[in-house]
């Protein structure tokens, strides 16, 4: 969304929210800033129109409570406002580093693909007088990788509609179809899971997103189903997960000054002469690898041997994935 288009935005919320009583589109055109045309000029007036309905839609997109109504008895051309009580949120008083925390994970979402979740957060905060900076980076830039079922399934979700796709299991070879209404995903343990009722098994079920075969379809309407009411997503994964023993131990090298958030997990740090030598705990190797992997020169995996193996091995995936890449710039 570009910076004008978002404080039009952010203008007709504080616009709408500023009054009790239903306000007519001339009425809007004529407060926010953004809106001004010709209203005597017909394609300048269409243009306007054009614009205040993409507004509009984008606004209900992003979940506020746009209602729609007659001033009065007298009149005959519906206005618009904000209901307050759908709309409020209490006191929150940011500290400078916490406004700049919430800019960093506005700028995480978007990438992640939670555009609209991003942007209805920062509409409100915003609205409400909160001034965040989403470009912010506190010397620290937000890094998040999703699996490609992310966003439709997260899609899905939103619409209410159920999906199908295919789905691996490590003890079984041959992936098999699963039809789900998913209520939701979530990130559990460093992996992502989708939450939902198996319409085959007549159950709630949670699936891995990194075991889903090819492309996730939705099925049928949307609004299909009705998830549960303060259903606990994470709660569902941790249940069918099992619970998390972190029994073995990493030897993790990093560079002076480096890799703060490993250094975060360590029980135990050692200086050496070729950097600090960290003990870490973690029952995944793969989550584990994938983390060491993103620190890229600054860390080095010096056992267990699996572990070792899985981060050359994933090394070697990032090369091959982007040797094309620079092969065609350099040309």
């Amino acid at each position: 969304m570009s910076r004008t288009r978002t404080e039009r935005l952010v203008n007709l919320v504080i616009c709408l929210l500023s009054t009790r009583r239903f306000l007519t589109a001339a009425q809007i055109a004529a407060t926010v800033p953004g809106y001004e045309h010709d209203p005597e000029d017909p394609r300048d007036h269409d243009a306007f129109q054009r614009k205040f309905e993409r507004d509009k839609a984008e606004l209900r997109e992003l979940g506020v409570p746009l209602e729609t109504g007659l001033a009065s008895a007298f009149d005959t051309e519906h206005g618009y406002r904000i209901a307050h009580r759908e709309y409020a949120l209490p006191d929150i008083p940011l500290e400078p580093d916490e406004a700049a925390a919430v800019g960093i994970a506005a700028r995480l979402w978007q990438h992640a693909g939670l555009a609209a979740a991003a942007s209805s957060g920062l509409a409100k905060l915003r609205a409400a007088g909160i001034e965040v900076d989403p470009q912010a980076t506190l010397g620290v830039e937000p890094v998040v990788t999703v699996d490609p079922a992310f966003g439709p399934l997260t899609a899905a979700a939103r619409a209410r509609r159920a999906v199908t796709f295919s789905y691996r299991v490590p003890e079984v070879d041959e992936p098999t179809v699963r039809r789900l209404q998913p209520w939701g995903v979530v990130c559990w343990q460093g992996k992502w899971y989708v939450v939902g009722h198996d319409r085959d098994r007549d159950a709630t079920r949670c699936f891995r997103l990194s075991r889903i075969v090819g492309t996730v379809r939705a099925v049928g309407q949307s609004a299909a189903f009705t998830p549960p009411q303060d259903v606990d997503l994470i709660g569902q994964v941790a249940h069918f997960s099992g619970p998390v023993a972190k029994d073995r131990r990493a030897t993790v090298v990093v560079r002076p000054g480096r890799a703060a958030g490993l250094r975060r997990w360590a029980i135990e740090t050692v200086p050496g002469p070729d950097g600090d030598r960290l003990t870490i705990p973690y029952s995944d190797s793969e989550w584990l690898a994938s983390r060491l992997v993103g620190y890229g020169a600054d860390v080095r995996a010096d056992g267990p041997p699996e572990l070792r193996d899985l981060v050359i091995q994933q090394l070697k995936e990032v090369v091959t994935r982007y040797q094309p890449v620079a092969a065609g710039v350099l040309s």
